[in-house]
């Protein structure tokens, strides 16, 4: 059964001041069954910081009274922290790089996830996180990339832990970890030599909602990529 939102459906976009958040946001504004799409954003002047705990409940206590949301998507992250990329051996990792990149890739999230739960609407509905494919244990080839690969591993973890509660009370919830490829940002910039496919930030947010809102309900959380591939755990 795949997602039939209502005809004037309510969408949140957590990160628009990225380059796909921004996407997402552009692309919910040109949704003509989206009845509002609410941007949050820090380059917005919102007073919300992933390494804050209390910005982000409080961010989430006042998005409350605009909900329940059909659609949520969480587009923040960070690949370089402080002027500092991934780390390509184990004689580069640091302890502070390690715990900003745990802090802003899964902790942050997962916050936001636990206060934003009771606004998410009942029925079919989508909660979805970037996330990225080299959090995939299993398809882990190459090695390096520590504290990113890690983080995002574990914000895994905890998707697929949040689906199991949350689909006891709706069980046509679909909580989603998106893989959305290479794609043109300041993220990625400076990583995409030699890349076979770099998309705009455009094209890939509408694959990603075209494969979300194809998906079947399930119990956990999916992994899937722009494509709507599966991606293995």
């Amino acid at each position: 059964m795949q997602i039939q939102f209502p005809q004037h459906f309510k969408a949140l976009v957590i990160g628009t001041g990225g380059a796909l958040g921004h996407a997402f946001a552009r692309y919910l504004e040109n949704e003509t069954t989206c009845a509002s799409v609410v941007s949050i954003s820090r380059s917005q002047g919102h007073d919300f910081d992933l390494e804050d705990a209390s910005s982000i409940e409080r961010v989430a206590t006042d998005l409350r009274a605009q909900g329940p949301f059909h659609f949520v998507i969480d587009a923040t992250g960070a690949l370089t922290i402080d002027g500092v990329g991934p780390e390509k051996s184990l004689s580069r990792m640091d302890a502070a790089s390690l715990h900003r990149s745990f802090a802003i890739n899964a902790i942050g999230p997962a916050l936001l996830l636990r206060h934003l739960a009771p606004s998410i609407a009942s029925g079919d509905a989508i909660y979805a996180k970037l996330s990225a494919r080299v959090g995939s244990i299993s398809d882990n080839q190459k090695g390096g990339w520590y504290g990113y690969r890690a983080s995002k591993a574990a914000l895994n973890m905890l998707l697929q832990t949040a689906a199991i509660e949350l689909q006891r009370k709706n069980p046509n919830l679909r909580v989603v970890a998106l893989q959305p490829g290479t794609v043109r940002s300041r993220l990625s910039e400076p990583f995409q030599s030699g890349v076979p496919t770099l998309l705009e930030p455009s094209e890939s947010v509408a694959g990603m909602m075209h494969a979300m809102m194809a998906l079947n309900p399930k119990s956990g959380a999916h992994f899937i990529d722009y494509q709507g591939r599966e991606i293995p755990w």
